[in-house]
Order: C-alpha cells, then sequence, then structure tokens
C-alpha cells in the first residue's frame, strides 16, 4: 500500500510541474513586450525594429534638439519630444509601419509588426 501511495504522490508531483509550466509559459506570452528607440544624432537607433502584435514601442530623445515619431500613414503621431521625452504606440495589428521625424523628414524608422 505504500508503494502505490508513493507512486500516486509521485504522479501527481509530476502532475503539477507539469502544469506550472504551461501556466508560467502561458504568461509570459500573455505579458506585452515594450521595445525602446533611441532618437540621437540625428537618427532612430535601431532603425528597424520586428515585433510581435500587442508590442508597445517607447521612442526616447537623447539629443538636443527637438523631434517627433511620425507614421507615414497617419497611425500615430508624437508631440514635439524635447530632450529626453518620450512617446509611447501599441501596436495592435500586424504590417510594416514607416515613420519620420516631421522636424527632420530624412531621420526615417520602421516597425514591422507580426
Amino acid at each position: 500500500m505504500i508503494r502505490k501511495s508513493v507512486y500516486v504522490a509521485g504522479l501527481a508531483a509530476i502532475a503539477i510541474l507539469f502544469l506550472t509550466a504551461i501556466v508560467g509559459a502561458k504568461a509570459q506570452q500573455a505579458s506585452p513586450a515594450i521595445v525602446e528607440v533611441k532618437i540621437d544624432n540625428f537618427s532612430f537607433g535601431p532603425q528597424a525594429q520586428t515585433v510581435p502584435m500587442g508590442t508597445t514601442v517607447t521612442w526616447t530623445n537623447r539629443d538636443d534638439i527637438p523631434h517627433t515619431v511620425v507614421s507615414t500613414d497617419g497611425v500615430f503621431k508624437s508631440k514635439t519630444l524635447d530632450t529626453d521625452e518620450k512617446f509611447s504606440y501599441t501596436f495592435a495589428k500586424a504590417g510594416t509601419f514607416a515613420y519620420f521625424c516631421s522636424i527632420h523628414p530624412k531621420m526615417t524608422g520602421k516597425v514591422v509588426v507580426q
């Protein structure tokens, strides 16, 4: 009888570990990602990002002059960002989202959402 209860307890422990691993993996998948883009020296860095849907991208102006972050298709638009100011946007749809600085249009970047 002791062997049977040890066997059952072992199976229960394995089941608990398995379920804990599944719940932990789903919790990691469910938490939205946050991606940082630095604005510095008249450029976006990194210039291109590939992210999953639901990701929030935050741009931070590290330059000494103002910049903006404006999507070419009008999906998002920041206010003018002074030094150390941030702008964030959460990407809910798949696609390629090109953007630029409206003050310095040669500054460009893109976010690819999968």
